[in-house]
């Protein structure tokens, strides 16, 4: 049974561990190793305790008998999107593949636009990779709609990305 709740900087391990499984196995084969080696270099755990720690990020995981399977942040706006409305940003939502098609995107999906619109958020943002098509089908269905192009950097290969916004 899948249990959620929000995280607390002993999460950062985990957050950490779950982060760098589930972006190199979906998008390693995509960089040249210095690349990827020096994107990761940027995530630490410390990191991530500074950010569960700060009030301007929100984190929700997912957890099966103890085990994280998943998380979703919420943060400030970021991105390179314009907008005159009060904005937030969904920066990541990472499930590990044991648990896809079980619902628990769903359910962080949920949250998040739950806790972006208690924070006073009226329009959500994110970016996407241009050719993770399962995650813009996803996207769409909660409201999202392509806004515009960005580039993700990754080392110094710049991946084009879609950003996204939904209006709450």
């Amino acid at each position: 049974m899948i249990a959620y709740r929000s995280a607390s900087p002993g999460d950062a391990a985990a957050i950490d561990a779950v982060f760098r499984d589930t972006f190199t196995g979906t998008f390693g084969h995509l960089y040249d190793p210095e690349d990827l080696a020096a994107f990761l270099a940027g995530f630490t755990e410390e990191g991530w305790r500074r950010e569960i720690a700060d009030p301007g990020f929100a984190f929700r995981l997912a957890e099966d008998d103890g085990a994280l399977a998943g998380y979703a942040k919420v943060a400030p706006l970021a991105l390179p999107a314009e907008t005159g409305r009060p904005a937030a940003e969904l920066r990541q939502l990472y499930v590990l593949p044991p648990w896809h098609g079980g619902g628990i995107a769903r359910e962080l999906m949920d949250w998040v636009l739950a806790e972006a619109r208690g924070r006073g958020a009226e329009e959500l943002y994110l970016s996407v990779f241009i050719d993770n098509h399962r995650a813009r089908s996803f996207y769409a269905r909660y409201g999202f709609e392509e806004i515009g192009r960005y580039d993700f950097m990754v080392g110094r290969q710049a991946d084009h990305d879609i950003l996204m916004r939904a209006r709450l």
